[in-house]
């Protein structure tokens, strides 16, 4: 499938009446496994990115060029759309250009730029700190400029509500909302009230993340939230499943007896072999000995 095609059914997901859950995605792999299963959209976080590229935790240690690389890999594997989380833009508004057309070129359906300071700025707290609506609104107007394929979706977002406060986050909504923009991204919503609030500021879809309110699904889609995140929990299980197979092979457990594993079907479909030992016998004369 073509990055347009994946692009069009995002756009189309954006302007449906449903809320969707995607599945947080870092590698091609488990890419392929969203998509086996059925998952209508993928998400390649900053912080699940950092830890398939560099085993480090999200501190925006990153390159631009390591995650259009990786996103560029996940891409090539699926026909899924993957929405990336393109942290700051790698910088300013001329940076934000750069990462735009980096990414569109790397097959992503679409991206995220959000209004946070990163990385930590020296001598400062842990805590998030915002940059100026002025800025983020330069910045996405640079990214929405800055496209070639008119069917990229660029999200703006804005962590605005938990550490400034809903008024604050109003304003930034209805000043993002105007950029150009194709939806809005939230990190922190946690009431009903308050994604009321922002619902009413804009009529641009919304997407979630974070703390989210104790809803259904069909209830935020009321409030005009297409994609709502529940975590990156995918990673993690892997992460753990690998170090308890390791740890069980290190104390002596023989390959034979460990329990939990792929079965070879799962691995086979998911890698396509079929695919692969159809193009041996067209490519390199196997016949039919494969």
């Amino acid at each position: 499938m073509t990055a347009s095609i994946a692009r069009s059914r995002f756009r189309a997901l954006l302007a449906g009446s449903q809320c969707v859950y995607p599945a947080s995605v870092h590698d091609p792999l488990s890419a392929r496994l969203a998509e086996d299963i059925g998952y209508e959209v993928g998400m390649l976080g900053g912080s699940t990115a950092a830890l398939a590229v560099l085993g480090s935790p999200d501190l925006v240690l990153l390159t631009l060029t390591e995650f259009a690389e990786q996103a560029s890999r996940i891409c090539r594997a699926t026909g899924m759309p993957v929405l990336a989380d393109a942290d700051h833009g790698y910088g300013n508004a001329l940076n934000v250009r750069r990462t735009v057309e980096e990414l569109e070129r790397a097959g992503l359906a679409g991206i995220t730029l959000e209004d946070t300071e990163l990385p930590a700025p020296f001598g400062t707290s842990e805590a998030l700190r915002l940059h100026s609506i002025e800025e983020g609104v330069g910045k996405l107007r640079a990214a929405v400029d800055a496209r070639s394929d008119a069917d990229f979706v660029i999200l703006g977002r804005t962590s605005a509500l938990s550490v400034n406060g809903l008024e604050d986050t109003v304003q930034r909504v209805k000043a993002y909302a105007q950029t150009g923009v194709d939806a809005i991204f939230l990190v922190g919503v946690k009431t009903l009230e308050a994604l009321e609030a922002v619902s009413a500021a804009c009529d641009l879809p919304l997407v979630l993340a974070g703390a989210t309110p104790p809803a259904s699904r069909e209830t935020l889609a009321r409030y005009r939230v297409r994609v709502c995140l529940q975590g990156h929990h995918p990673v993690l299980a892997a992460i753990k499943g690998m170090h308890d197979v390791l740890r069980a092979l290190r104390d002596g457990v023989a390959p034979g007896d460990l329990t939990g594993l792929a079965g070879s079907d799962l691995v086979k479909r998911v890698t396509r072999e079929a695919d692969y030992r159809a193009w041996g016998r067209a490519f390199l004369g196997r016949g039919d000995r494969d």
